[in-house]
Formats: C-alpha cells, structure tokens, sequence
C-alpha cells in the first residue's frame, strides 16, 4: 500500500497543469498588450500617415452622413412609411454604410468615423491626444461637408421641411428620455469597439467591421422605433 501511495504521489508531482488556472492564468499571456501610447507625440505631425489617417476619417465620414440623411429624408418626405424603406431600411444603412467605411479605413485610421469612438480610445489610451484631436476635428468637418452637399442637392428649403434628416424626440418622452438612449446607444458601440479589437483576439481586422454592424442596426432600429421620430 505504502508502494501505490508513492507513485500516486510521484505521478501528481511529474505531470503539472498544462493550463494554469486560478491566479497564476493571470501571469501566463499568450498575447502582447500594445504599451499605451504617448499623450503628446509630436513627431506624428511630421508624418504622412497621420495626415493620411486624418484624410481617411474625413471621407468616411463624409459618405456616412451624405448616405444616412438622405436615407432618413426620404423616408420622411414619404406621407406613409410603409412606402419606403421604413425604419429597418435606415438602421440597416447606418450600419451597413459603417461596414463598408470600417472595412475600408480600418487599415488607414482605425475607422473610427465617430468622435466617440476616438475620445473613448483616448481615455484608454490606444491613442495620442495630438491624433485624437486630429481625428475629431477632421470627423466633424466631414460630417458638416456630407450634410451640405445634401442640403445642396435637396435645396435650401426642402432641406429645411425635412427636418434636415434630424430626429427628433417622440411624442409622450421627455428630452432626458431621449439622451439617455443616446447615452446608452454610444455605450453599446464604443463597448463593442473595445471588445472586437482586444489585443486577446486573433485576426481583429477581419472581424471588426462585422461586430460593429450589428449593434449600430440595432441601436438605430430600437431608438426609432421608440423614441425618436
């Protein structure tokens, strides 16, 4: 018997977890965490990729509100929703413009096409302060060009009966009703940029664009059909 109990003992002692578990899986990373970027970084402004990035963010940024407020014009220029593309077709181009836009600028900025996007990378510090700035000052510009061109199109006063594409609050909510889903329509889509860009996953680029998809169409979609009008 004193035999068996030694080699059991011998046994448990030869062969060690092969997967650490409890706090010593906190020590064992199989992946390499970025280190965080610099507050200032003055040498980016010297650089032809940071103004490459900063051009990229401009036009998508452009092409999402030209694509969106046109969308949401047409709708409401129809006297019945039922005629057009209704409130499903607006969440679906808002999110499949910002597929496409992601797809495409992931490489180049980041696609972030949202100053949101940017600041809450900011505070993570994924990003410097100078490129920060940057990309929201280049995203507001595009978005004010995209809407112009619209206005230039639709005409002045078109433009104006429509509202602009802008919603506006539903009848029986409040304006504080209608923040804080905008509050938690941002939270959903900066968390799922966080999340499908952790530097634990694998082949990110691939699957970022397709993550950030479908929470936009959803938020969209459940704002409208509450909320906003």
């Amino acid at each position: 018997m004193e035999g068996k109990e030694e080699d059991v003992k011998l046994g448990a002692n030869k062969y060690s977890e092969r997967q650490p578990i409890g706090t010593s899986a906190q020590t064992d990373k199989d992946y390499k965490e970025p280190p965080p970027a610099p507050l200032f970084e003055p040498g980016e402004l010297s650089s032809w990729s940071f103004y490459r990035a900063g051009i990229a963010e401009f036009i998508a940024t452009f092409l999402f509100l030209y694509i969106s407020v046109l969308t949401v014009m047409g709708v409401v220029k129809s006297p019945t929703k039922c005629g057009t593309v209704g409130i499903q077709g607006i969440a679906w181009a808002f999110g499949g413009m910002i597929f496409a836009l992601v797809y495409c600028t992931a490489g180049i900025s980041g696609g972030h096409i949202n100053p949101a996007v940017t600041f809450g990378l900011l505070l993570a510090r994924k990003l410097s302060l100078t490129r920060a700035l940057f990309y929201m000052v280049m995203q507001c510009l595009g978005a004010i060009c995209g809407a112009g061109v619209v206005k230039g199109f639709q005409g002045k006063n078109q433009f104006t009966a429509l509202g602009g594409g802008a919603n506006v609050v539903a009848h029986g909510y409040t304006k504080g009703d209608g923040l804080g889903a905008e509050i938690v329509g941002t939270f959903v889509l900066v968390y799922t940029v966080f999340s499908a860009t952790d530097a634990k996953r694998s082949a990110r680029d691939s699957h970022v664009p397709v993550c950030v998809l479908f929470p936009l169409v959803y938020s969209v979609f459940t704002l409208g059909l509450n909320l906003l009008e």
